[in-house]
Protein backbone atom coordinates (compact mmCIF):
# COMPACT_ATOMS: atom_id res chain seq x y z
CA UNK A 1 0.00 0.00 0.00
CA UNK A 2 1.43 3.58 -0.97
CA UNK A 3 0.29 5.85 1.64
CA UNK A 4 -0.06 9.13 0.20
CA UNK A 5 0.02 13.25 1.51
CA UNK A 6 -1.95 15.48 -0.66
CA UNK A 7 -1.51 19.22 -0.48
CA UNK A 8 -3.69 21.45 -2.31
CA UNK A 9 -5.35 24.47 -1.66
CA UNK A 10 -8.57 24.65 -3.55
CA UNK A 11 -11.04 22.41 -1.84
CA UNK A 12 -12.73 20.96 -4.81
CA UNK A 13 -9.71 19.80 -6.62
CA UNK A 14 -8.34 18.38 -3.26
CA UNK A 15 -10.92 16.47 -2.77
CA UNK A 16 -11.66 15.34 -6.60
CA UNK A 17 -7.48 14.37 -6.23
CA UNK A 18 -7.64 12.21 -2.62
CA UNK A 19 -11.27 10.66 -4.31
CA UNK A 20 -9.15 9.41 -7.28
CA UNK A 21 -6.54 8.19 -5.53
CA UNK A 22 -8.42 5.98 -3.42
CA UNK A 23 -10.04 4.29 -6.15
CA UNK A 24 -6.62 2.35 -6.39
CA UNK A 25 -6.62 -0.58 -4.41
CA UNK A 26 -2.72 -0.01 -3.61
CA UNK A 27 -3.27 3.59 -2.67
CA UNK A 28 -3.94 5.06 0.74
CA UNK A 29 -4.76 8.72 1.20
CA UNK A 30 -3.23 9.55 5.04
CA UNK A 31 -3.67 13.02 4.70
CA UNK A 32 -5.31 15.69 2.58
CA UNK A 33 -4.38 19.56 3.76
CA UNK A 34 -5.21 22.57 2.08
CA UNK A 35 -1.65 24.58 3.14
CA UNK A 36 1.83 24.11 3.11
CA UNK A 37 2.41 24.70 6.81
CA UNK A 38 2.02 20.82 8.03
CA UNK A 39 2.92 18.71 5.18
CA UNK A 40 6.10 18.10 7.31
CA UNK A 41 4.73 17.03 10.49
CA UNK A 42 1.55 15.65 8.69
CA UNK A 43 4.54 13.58 6.09
CA UNK A 44 6.52 12.25 9.68
CA UNK A 45 3.13 11.40 11.76
CA UNK A 46 1.52 9.40 9.08
CA UNK A 47 4.21 8.21 7.28
CA UNK A 48 3.87 9.15 3.94
CA UNK A 49 5.73 7.77 1.13
CA UNK A 50 4.74 10.03 -1.34
CA UNK A 51 3.91 14.11 -1.09
CA UNK A 52 2.00 15.13 -3.95
CA UNK A 53 2.00 18.65 -3.78
CA UNK A 54 0.61 22.07 -5.25
CA UNK A 55 3.78 23.75 -6.41
CA UNK A 56 1.77 27.31 -5.10
CA UNK A 57 -0.06 26.51 -1.67
CA UNK A 58 -0.18 29.52 0.59
CA UNK A 59 1.92 29.76 3.26
CA UNK A 60 3.85 27.33 2.30
CA UNK A 61 4.78 27.16 -1.62
CA UNK A 62 5.11 23.69 -2.74
CA UNK A 63 8.99 23.79 -3.57
CA UNK A 64 9.48 25.09 0.00
CA UNK A 65 7.74 22.25 1.95
CA UNK A 66 9.43 19.90 -0.83
CA UNK A 67 13.04 21.54 0.72
CA UNK A 68 12.28 20.68 3.80
CA UNK A 69 10.46 17.30 3.27
CA UNK A 70 14.07 16.48 1.45
CA UNK A 71 16.13 17.58 4.86
CA UNK A 72 13.61 16.24 7.35
CA UNK A 73 11.78 13.00 5.67
CA UNK A 74 14.04 11.97 3.01
CA UNK A 75 12.34 8.51 2.40
CA UNK A 76 8.94 10.16 1.38
CA UNK A 77 8.92 10.90 -2.86
CA UNK A 78 7.70 14.67 -3.70
CA UNK A 79 5.42 14.77 -6.72
CA UNK A 80 4.71 18.72 -7.81
CA UNK A 81 1.48 19.45 -9.19
CA UNK A 82 1.34 22.49 -11.34
CA UNK A 83 -0.57 24.47 -13.91
CA UNK A 84 2.60 25.55 -15.95
CA UNK A 85 5.92 25.99 -14.53
CA UNK A 86 8.88 28.34 -15.34
CA UNK A 87 12.26 27.49 -15.79
CA UNK A 88 13.05 28.59 -12.32
CA UNK A 89 10.59 26.60 -10.68
CA UNK A 90 12.12 23.46 -12.73
CA UNK A 91 15.85 24.22 -12.10
CA UNK A 92 14.99 24.42 -8.22
CA UNK A 93 12.92 21.30 -8.34
CA UNK A 94 15.82 19.50 -9.83
CA UNK A 95 17.88 20.89 -7.25
CA UNK A 96 15.64 20.11 -4.45
CA UNK A 97 15.63 16.54 -5.70
CA UNK A 98 12.27 16.64 -6.03
CA UNK A 99 10.91 12.85 -8.01
CA UNK A 100 8.26 14.15 -10.60
CA UNK A 101 6.91 16.92 -11.99
CA UNK A 102 3.41 16.88 -13.16
CA UNK A 103 0.59 19.14 -15.03
CA UNK A 104 -2.61 18.99 -13.20
CA UNK A 105 -4.59 18.51 -16.26
CA UNK A 106 -2.50 15.10 -16.46
CA UNK A 107 -4.86 12.35 -17.20
CA UNK A 108 -5.95 10.72 -14.11
CA UNK A 109 -4.21 7.17 -15.00
CA UNK A 110 -1.28 9.23 -15.74
CA UNK A 111 -1.44 10.55 -12.06
CA UNK A 112 -1.81 7.50 -10.70
CA UNK A 113 0.88 5.98 -12.94
CA UNK A 114 3.62 8.92 -11.60
CA UNK A 115 2.21 8.23 -7.76
CA UNK A 116 3.55 4.96 -8.40
CA UNK A 117 7.05 5.52 -10.10
CA UNK A 118 7.76 7.94 -7.75
CA UNK A 119 7.12 5.79 -5.04
CA UNK A 120 8.92 3.28 -6.69
CA UNK A 121 12.06 5.58 -6.61
CA UNK A 122 11.88 6.65 -10.05
CA UNK A 123 11.50 10.06 -11.98
CA UNK A 124 8.73 11.55 -13.58
CA UNK A 125 8.95 14.63 -15.66
CA UNK A 126 5.48 16.02 -17.94
CA UNK A 127 6.81 16.73 -21.28
CA UNK A 128 5.48 19.73 -21.73
CA UNK A 129 7.41 20.88 -18.83
CA UNK A 130 10.48 18.82 -19.84
CA UNK A 131 10.22 21.16 -23.39
CA UNK A 132 9.78 24.13 -21.78
CA UNK A 133 12.86 23.70 -19.93
CA UNK A 134 15.48 23.02 -22.76
CA UNK A 135 14.09 26.23 -24.93
CA UNK A 136 14.87 28.64 -21.92
CA UNK A 137 17.55 30.32 -23.33
CA UNK A 138 21.27 31.23 -22.17
CA UNK A 139 21.52 33.21 -18.75
CA UNK A 140 22.56 36.89 -20.78
CA UNK A 141 23.69 38.18 -16.88
CA UNK A 142 27.35 38.47 -15.73
CA UNK A 143 27.80 36.86 -12.33
CA UNK A 144 28.38 40.21 -10.83
CA UNK A 145 25.14 41.26 -12.15
CA UNK A 146 22.95 38.26 -10.50
CA UNK A 147 24.68 39.00 -7.63
CA UNK A 148 23.49 42.61 -7.32
CA UNK A 149 20.22 41.35 -8.44
CA UNK A 150 19.68 39.14 -5.87
CA UNK A 151 20.92 41.46 -3.37
CA UNK A 152 17.88 43.90 -4.52
CA UNK A 153 15.69 40.53 -3.97
CA UNK A 154 17.20 40.40 -0.45
CA UNK A 155 15.59 43.72 0.02
CA UNK A 156 18.50 46.37 -0.26
CA UNK A 157 18.37 49.49 -2.06
CA UNK A 158 21.28 50.44 -4.44
CA UNK A 159 23.09 51.74 -1.36
CA UNK A 160 22.97 49.39 0.42
CA UNK A 161 23.85 47.07 -2.50
CA UNK A 162 27.23 48.81 -2.64
CA UNK A 163 28.06 48.50 1.35
CA UNK A 164 27.29 45.29 0.99
CA UNK A 165 29.26 44.15 -2.27
CA UNK A 166 31.96 46.76 -1.27
CA UNK A 167 31.24 49.00 -4.57
CA UNK A 168 30.58 52.04 -5.56
CA UNK A 169 26.89 53.18 -5.70
CA UNK A 170 27.55 54.07 -9.49
CA UNK A 171 29.06 50.50 -10.11
CA UNK A 172 26.22 49.11 -8.72
CA UNK A 173 23.61 51.80 -10.70
CA UNK A 174 25.47 50.57 -13.96
CA UNK A 175 25.21 46.83 -13.31
CA UNK A 176 21.30 47.29 -12.15
CA UNK A 177 20.87 49.32 -16.02
CA UNK A 178 22.97 46.40 -17.31
CA UNK A 179 20.79 44.17 -16.02
CA UNK A 180 17.36 45.44 -16.82
CA UNK A 181 18.83 46.53 -20.57
CA UNK A 182 20.31 42.48 -20.65
CA UNK A 183 16.53 41.02 -19.88
CA UNK A 184 14.88 43.81 -21.89
CA UNK A 185 12.99 44.42 -18.73
CA UNK A 186 10.50 47.41 -18.19
CA UNK A 187 12.63 48.56 -14.86
CA UNK A 188 14.65 46.58 -12.44
CA UNK A 189 11.60 44.69 -10.26
CA UNK A 190 10.57 43.67 -13.51
CA UNK A 191 14.46 42.23 -14.74
CA UNK A 192 14.08 40.91 -10.84
CA UNK A 193 10.94 38.81 -11.76
CA UNK A 194 11.93 37.75 -15.27
CA UNK A 195 15.80 36.57 -13.90
CA UNK A 196 13.76 34.56 -11.01
CA UNK A 197 11.57 32.99 -13.63
CA UNK A 198 14.08 31.84 -15.41
CA UNK A 199 16.37 30.08 -12.96
CA UNK A 200 19.31 32.71 -13.33
CA UNK A 201 19.32 33.87 -9.81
Amino acid sequence: MIRVLVAEDMRLLRETLVASLELESDIEVVAALGDGESIVSEAISTRAEVAVLDIDLPGVDGLTAADALRRHRPDCAVLILTVHATPGHLKRAMEIGVSGLVLKDTPRHELIQAVRTVAAGGQVLAPALAMAALRTPANPLTDREAEVLRCLAEGRNPKEIATHLHLSYGTVRNYLASAVTKLQARNRVDALRLAKDSGWL
